[in-house]
């Protein structure tokens, strides 16, 4: 036994290392990472597990209930979100060492669906928070089982930023009234923003309110680089014993938590009327695709440092089985946290039992003490979800992209606008919206060439690149840099013929250099087809070189290998010259076949 992490692949002289898959993840066990893991349990981890646990407790108990009630929910079933999906993690999540639960990025999505819905009744909110955990769920399992773990990398970077800026203010916005003391009745960031502004020009701002939740902000943001002082945990606990000791839930009007409930969550089935179905399966589907975004990103992360591999479809599994359990659990969707994870990895976190201390220790709070967070002020709790908003914004990199590709910058800032302006749900889903056209355009206007042979220079290359490159007589060299699909099937053949009307001679081959095309589809198979013919009645022969075999095999399927045929089809550039020049009297001497 070794007092150690897992350990991670060495580099050998000349090797690269790679991610350790485990041997256990095969067969059953695959589905349960968790119990794979304890049968190579290093006692010597416990010791390390233990500590991260009880350290990762005091982050998760003021975050926990700050999430649930910046989501329209009463704080405990912060805490029953906080148990549960812990535990459930622990046995279907593959990462070892990622911390999940209510998270600020998931805020706004659970407000904007409970809070019109659920009319201010408390017990109604938690139905529909637990309705949007067990669809958010069922999405992340269905999309886990038919191996979609990929499709969040269709999200580009600036969309990401975009949307999650977007919800960071969004989420800003909708805790400013709990830290100036006053309530507002609005659904949305612009009405809200309006609601606020009149509050405080009407002098409804509670000043003591804003005192506390200013000072646990500035607590929180000061000690937040600090790897030794917990600064939220210093934060909270300042605040609470301030507003305890000083009295000022009574004499200031500071609203607090109050007493929770003692006991744990149990299994309870989330009832929600007819006219909820709708608004809560959209909800968690943007909550679908936002947690597993966040988490799949983080999970690659933690995994490159230890060395590990993590299967992102098996991640999607565990973040289901988790947002289940939630949903079933009284509690509400939930999602990685990137700023309790770094908590767990730098108080020496090995495993997953991390995190289920830190769940027992959250439920031996309930049972044993409910009344330690009875005077927690809710302006405190407003700046802990202010803070987590805060460190959701990126800058820095959206800087870099506005100076290396402007056209980007301005997409994510179309995503935010979107967040910021229509709310979080029909923000993401003009993300998603924004994200398949970035990628159908890129497809369906992508760059070809008409290649030359340059001087000096091995190999065909764009004429454009090469302004002096030599065409061969009567032979067009044609490049498509994408797969052919229904998108660019049309705009592949106009450009076909363009290449061919711009010709200075006579066409008589027409030579498809297809080493990018990795892909085709029956319209593109018409497509070509009928190019096909256009160019016989003009006397031109369609060929192709350097057509991969997938692709060959695709045009087999279509009944189109038949109508070209070997003869057609050359294993390189250079071939399909060769081949041309045989079968045409062409004046043509090549630069490195010239006599020296």
């Amino acid at each position: 036994m070794h007092d150690a992490a897992p350990p991670a692949i060495e580099p050998r002289p000349g090797r690269i290392a790679r991610p350790r898959r485990d041997a256990d993840g095969q067969g059953w066990l695959r589905w349960v990472p968790g119990v794979a893991m304890l049968r190579g349990y290093q006692i010597g981890w416990l010791r390390h597990d233990l500590v991260a646990g009880l350290v990762l407790t005091t982050m998760l108990i003021p975050v926990g209930v700050a999430y649930a009630v910046a989501s329209g929910l009463p704080g405990i079933y912060g805490l029953y979100a906080t148990i549960v999906p812990l535990l459930a993690y622990a046995v279907f999540g593959p990462s070892r060492i990622l911390v999940i639960g209510p998270d600020s990025s998931l805020a706004a999505i659970i407000l904007a669906v409970v809070l019109p819905l659920s009319g201010g009744d408390p017990m109604r909110a938690v139905a529909l928070g637990g309705a949007l955990a067990i669809v958010s769920g069922i999405v992340c399992i269905a999309a886990g089982l038919v191996r979609l773990g990929f499709l969040t990398e269709l999200l580009s970077k600036p969309i990401r930023y975009g949307y999650m800026n977007g919800i960071a203010v969004t989420v800003l916005i909708s805790q400013l009234p709990k830290l100036f003391g006053f309530s507002i009745d609005a659904d949305w960031p612009i009405a809200s923003l309006r609601a606020i502004g009149q509050g405080i020009w009407d002098g409804r701002v509670n000043g003591t309110s804003l005192l506390v939740g200013a000072a646990t902000l500035a607590t929180i943001l000061l000690l937040k680089g600090s790897k030794r002082l917990p600064g939220i945990l210093i934060a909270v606990v300042g605040a609470t014993i301030a507003v305890g000791m000083l009295g000022l839930s009574e004499h200031a009007g500071v609203a607090v938590l109050g007493s929770l409930p003692a006991g744990l969550p149990g299994l309870s089935i989330p009832w929600i009327g007819p006219d909820d179905i709708m608004p809560v399966l959209v909800g968690g589907c943007a909550v679908a695709v936002v947690s597993f975004a966040d988490t799949s990103v983080l999970s690659r992360i933690y995994a490159t440092r230890t060395g590990t591999y993590v299967d992102p479809n098996q991640e999607m599994l565990g973040l289901g089985a988790a947002n289940l359990a939630a949903g079933f659990f009284q509690g509400f969707p939930i999602s990685s946290s990137s700023s309790r994870t770094p908590v767990a990895e730098a108080a020496g976190a090995k495993t997953q039992v991390t995190g289920v201390v830190g769940a027992l220790s959250v439920a031996l709070l309930l049972v044993a003490a409910p009344d330690l967070l009875e005077f927690l002020p809710a302006p405190a709790l407003a700046a802990v979800v202010i803070a987590s908003a805060i460190g959701l914004i990126e800058v820095a990199d959206l800087r870099r992209i506005y100076s290396i590709q402007r056209w980007e910058f301005w997409l994510s800032i179309v995503c935010f606008v979107g967040v910021a302006v229509l709310g979080a749900i029909p923000g993401i889903g003009l993300a998603i919206v924004i994200a398949v056209i970035e990628f159908l355009w890129d497809g369906w206007r992508p760059h070809w060439a008409v290649l030359g042979r340059a001087e000096g220079v091995k190999g065909y290359h764009d004429i454009k690149r090469y302004p002096g490159a030599r065409l061969i007589p009567g032979l067009v060299l044609f490049r498509w840099d994408a797969p052919l699909f229904f998108a660019n099937a049309e705009v592949f053949q106009e450009t076909v013929l363009d290449a061919l009307a711009a010709s200075p001679t006579p066409v008589r081959w027409l030579v498809v250099a297809a080493e990018p095309v990795t892909s085709i589809d029956v319209t593109a198979a018409d497509s070509l087809a009928e190019l096909d013919d256009r160019l016989r009645a003009a006397g031109i022969t369609l060929c192709f070189a350097e057509l991969k075999d997938p692709v060959k095999d695709k045009l087999k399927r279509f009944r189109l290998f038949e109508r070209f045929g070997e003869a057609q089809m050359f294993p390189t550039i250079g071939a399909a010259v060769d081949a041309y020049l045989a079968a045409h009297d062409v004046e043509w001497v090549d630069w490195d076949e010239r006599p020296a």
